[in-house]
């Protein structure tokens, strides 16, 4: 699982007036696109690491892009036809109108962020906002520059154009990309993703699935299921399914890989590029655990089919690529929380026969991120927990990363004007400047490692898998129990005794930890502008949380003033106490696999929206001129080579540009107005 915080408003809140100035030769925020910002991603250090480990990180950084395309197949099958269209036009740009190429460049680059027409948190469609004919006469432009479109056999670019003219201008046609709760609606019908075609979730009843993670369900024309299977095949043996062209390629890139990694690491690899060929569940199972052994080698990566998140039943693994080295200066942290992850499991609120009886390791480590594609980027995660399942969870362990210079990114490229707006009073105001970047620390940490690593599973459900019996559910309410982890634990004097906190600080750290998190739920609102339920996992969660708090306890006062709305703590024992009630409930939802207590918790508290409170927050959210979500251009590494041919060393360098990078990852190349 994964901690992806509503980070732009959380650091907007969080930033500390101490920091330094930014660097004068480093620039981080890029440019504005409608509600997003682009920013540049650093990874320092990586200059100085040994030789090895630099191969090492090129080779698995030229995995991650290769997996991209999955991603974006994924998210919408229409979407490979529309990124080559698009960017056909924009490489091919001589003699098309200024205007027309500005939109559609400004679609492009919505695009690229969210790998896809849909955006990345509210799940809903963007259109392009000329005319279809300026479209046309633009793409017809570029034709006769020489752009090549995706035409079918026998089929002209107008017919091409005709077919996409829905999918690019009507945003009633295949409206969301994951909707876990249609009115009226199936959930996968009311789905757009690559996951499911032709299917019901009344056609899956009493069908087993032999690849759930990694596999796309159809309906066949005699109505029976079939999988068809994300894999490469093996030899003559095992046929090649869906995505075998992309999957090669990565495996081709880890094979580079290995003789460049530690024996643990090069093991977990090469478990991995078998779990690709075969596509067999046992075959990621052996992977993973693999992976989780290895928890010495200063460089990692995380690649496959991971996060079911886009899946409107939580068991679809969308593709996702991530490549990062070891931070030792800032993994103080989150190694003391793993250190004594036995200490927080046999102190949480909730039934002892679902708390572990003895905590596996989980390895944790503040790393530099050096890529991230597919579900992991351009919008990124700040912290990561894995692998998945629990049963490997309990007997093997889990690795807790937390991705220190994206949230340095963040902060970096985030104005002042958000900081104070949210906040009731002074007092409030110059606690989060104080203590917004610890509490952060605190919170994140906190949720990977002890939150996400702990708990276990009643007996009744042993063999089962949670996310199957909790269904579309399960995402948010697991990141629930994760964050009341770490809220319940801040405040707790164990944080004294660790050095984290010193003694006189702490009841003020819990107050202003306390009172972020119950601005989040009002701050995320502006993420949602149209919506009417809240679609995203991690916003489901904080939204349930913190109206369930409001609704139970006397910890949350709503005031109001001069026309705006405010969540007030007014009693932080009432937070925790709340909080630990709250935290039994949902470890016993989870534990229990109760499916209607999740439902009942989420349908009440965590997916409605007040459509008059969400529109006061877009509107003081404009005024201030605040992004309400951010993509990232990743480093990009140049391998220099010897007389020899062998790769003598990688330079890192940095982009400072979206469409720069996205049109390289495709392959493709400027040739019309800006060629040389």
């Amino acid at each position: 699982m994964r901690c992806s915080y509503m980070v732009v408003s959380l650091v907007a809140i969080f930033s500390l007036p101490e920091i330094a100035a930014e660097e004068p030769e480093r620039k981080y925020l890029l440019e504005r696109i409608d509600d997003a910002a682009v920013v540049q991603l650093y990874a320092d250090g990586f200059e100085q690491l040994p030789l090895d480990q630099k191969i090492l990180i090129y080779h698995l950084s030229q995995a991650a892009v290769a997996g991209r395309d999955i991603f974006i197949d994924q998210k919408y099958k229409h979407s490979l036809a529309v990124r080559d269209v698009i960017e056909e036009i924009l490489t091919h740009d001589k003699g098309v109108d200024p205007q027309i190429l500005a939109e559609i460049r400004r679609y492009a680059k919505l695009f690229w962020i969210n790998n896809g027409a849909y955006n990345n948190l509210t799940k809903e469609k963007f259109v392009v906002g000329c005319t279809v004919e300026e479209f046309k006469q633009a793409a017809l432009r570029a034709e006769e520059n020489g752009a090549r479109f995706p035409t079918q056999k026998g089929q002209t670019t107008e017919q091409l154009l005709a077919r996409m003219k829905p999918i690019l201008f009507d945003p009633l046609v295949d409206p969301m990309v994951t909707d876990k709760s249609p009115k009226g609606k199936d959930i996968l019908e009311a789905s757009s993703n690559n996951f499911y075609e032709g299917v019901t979730l009344a056609d899956l009843e009493g069908f087993e699935e032999r690849y759930p993670l990694n596999s796309k369900l159809v309906k066949r024309s005699d109505g029976k299921l079939g999988e068809i299977v994300w894999r490469a095949g093996f030899d003559d043996v095992i046929p090649p399914g869906m995505y075998a062209r992309e999957i090669l390629n990565i495996i081709q890139h880890v094979e580079a890989a290995i003789p460049y990694a530690t024996p643990k690491m090069a093991r977990a690899l090469g478990a991995l590029i078998h779990y690709y060929r075969t596509g067999e569940a046992v075959d990621f199972r052996e992977f993973n655990i693999a992976w989780v052994a290895d928890t010495d080698s200063a460089v990692d990566t995380i690649n496959g089919f991971i996060e079911v998140y886009m899946d409107a039943r939580g068991q679809k693994g969308a593709y996702e690529g991530i490549v990062f080295f070891s931070d030792p200066e800032k993994t103080e942290m989150i190694r003391k929380f793993s250190g004594n992850a036995q200490w927080f499991e046999d102190r949480m609120p909730y039934d002892r026969k679902y708390r572990k009886p003895n905590v596996k390791g989980i390895s944790a480590k503040a790393i530099q991120v050096i890529m991230e594609t597919g579900d992991a980027g351009p919008v990124t995660p700040i912290g990561i927990n894995l692998p998945n399942p629990d049963d490997i969870r309990e007997h093997y362990g889990s690795k807790s990363v937390l991705l220190t210079n994206v949230i340095e990114a963040y902060d970096k490229s985030t104005p002042d004007a958000a900081r104070a707006e949210f906040c009731f009073n002074k007092a409030e105001f110059e606690r989060v400047k104080k203590w917004g970047g610890l509490t952060l620390d605190l919170k994140v940490n906190m949720h990977e490692v002890i939150g996400h690593a702990s708990g276990r599973l009643s007996e009744s459900m042993q063999g089962k898998d949670p996310a199957l019996v909790i269904k579309e559910y399960y995402s948010a309410l697991e990141e629930a129990r994760a964050d009341l982890i770490a809220l319940w634990f801040l405040g707790n004097p164990k944080l004294v005794e660790l050095g984290l906190v010193a003694r006189k600080d702490l009841e003020e750290v819990q107050r202003a930890a306390y009172e972020t998190y119950a601005r989040v739920a009002l701050t995320q609102l502006n993420k949602v502008k149209h919506a009417g339920e809240l679609q995203q996992a991690h916003m489901r969660n904080r939204q349930m949380i913190v109206h369930w708090l409001i609704e139970n306890t006397g910890a949350i006062r709503v005031k109001h003033r001069d026309g705006k709305t405010y969540y007030v703590v007014v009693h932080a024992g009432e937070w925790n106490r709340g909080v630990g009630k709250l935290l039994r409930e949902v470890q016993r939802i989870k534990s229990e696999g109760d499916y209607e207590g999740a439902k009942k918790l989420f349908d009440k508290y965590g997916i409605p929206i007040d459509p008059k409170l969400r529109d006061e927050v877009v509107a003081r959210y404009e005024k201030l001129n605040q992004p309400a979500y951010t993509g990232f251009v990743m480093p990009k590494l140049n391998p220099v080579r010897g007389p020899n041919g062998k790769i003598a060393d990688v330079k890192i360098s940095y982009p400072l540009d979206l469409e720069t990078q996205m049109l390289e990852w495709s392959g493709r190349r400027v040739v019309g107005s800006r060629s040389d």
